[in-house]
């Protein structure tokens, strides 16, 4: 019998790593909310479906969420995986899986509830929007500030929704809410940049330009260092504010493996990853920092 855990180790590399330091219940909220969207990415990123399919796909996602029953989230999950979704194996199971991830989703908190399915929602539709600009199964972007619009619709709302659920019944937190809030988009956009410039020529061949032609990508590469400021920043804060430690460990974790990409992808191009030993050497690095009580990240330049 599946479980979330094992949709998640089949759909996630990162995340898999980091969703499991969460303290409970926001661990059991941001896995839920991961596999949500990785369901609209799935649809976003079927480029061997034509664009209408794609669009449609979004669409019922989003209707399904706004008027869930079991009934329909059967009927969707087995046309879906008919069509052949995705030739990635664990895709394909969590998308088989769709009714049993909502049935867990709509038994959550009922305000995590509405904060996830709202983002999600914003982000389906704003991902259905950039499919449809498609042309001949070939998107491009066509300026940094576009750039920033997708990066925003399939991250950076990400970002927003993580925040809301890390304050959730967090009274403690309050006082930095809005700092948070105010940088928790840039956080996002800034790991989708990374994977952006990491991944630059798979996405050419599977039909996606992400990065814009008239735009040097030495300027790609300065709004991701810039935004990565701000995410560590975002870390800094929850940790002088006393959140839990798996809380802060969540978001340095990505921060730090972002930070470590993006240097070895300026160094050797797109397709650099950081080795088994690199990320060891992260993670050791920031449990020492936890358990010193010294800072998760440190502000780079």
């Amino acid at each position: 019998m599946k479980t979330l855990e094992d949709l998640l180790e089949k759909t996630s590399r990162t995340f898999a790593l980091s969703i499991p330091v969460l303290p409970e219940p926001t661990r059991r909220q941001v896995m839920i909310a991961y596999l949500l969207f990785r369901v609209a990415d799935t649809f976003e990123d079927a480029a061997h479906w034509p664009a209408e399919r794609r669009v449609e796909a979004l669409q019922e996602f989003q209707k399904l969420l706004s008027d869930f029953t079991p009934e329909e989230a059967a009927r969707l999950a087995e046309k879906w995986t008919a069509a052949g979704a995705s030739p990635n194996p664990g895709y394909r199971e969590l998308i088989a899986g769709v009714p049993f991830v909502l049935d867990a989703f709509f038994g959550l908190d009922p305000e995590a509830v509405v904060s996830v399915r709202q983002r999600v929602i914003a982000s389906a539709e704003g991902m259905a929007g950039f499919v449809a600009r498609s042309r001949e199964g070939v998107l491009v972007l066509a300026d940094l500030e576009d750039l920033r619009a997708y990066c925003h619709c399939v991250a950076g709302i990400v970002g927003e929704m993580l925040t809301e659920l890390f304050l959730l019944k967090r009274e403690s937190l309050a006082p930095i809410a809005p700092y948070l809030r105010e940088r928790a988009a840039a956080f996002g956009e800034a790991l989708q940049l990374v994977n952006i410039l990491k991944d630059a020529a798979v996405d050419v061949n599977e039909g996606r330009t992400f990065l814009p032609r008239g735009v040097p990508q030495s300027e790609v590469f300065a709004l991701a260092r810039r935004d990565l400021g701000v995410a560590a920043q975002y870390t800094l804060a929850l940790q002088q504010a006393g959140a839990p430690r798996g809380v802060v460990a969540f978001c340095a974790l990505p921060a730090e493996l972002a930070w470590a990409t993006l240097r070895k992808v300026e160094e050797r191009g797109p397709g650099s990853k950081i080795s088994h030993l690199e990320l060891f050497a992260i993670r050791k690095r920031l449990d020492q920092a936890l358990d010193r009580g010294e800072p998760a990240v440190h502000i780079k330049s």
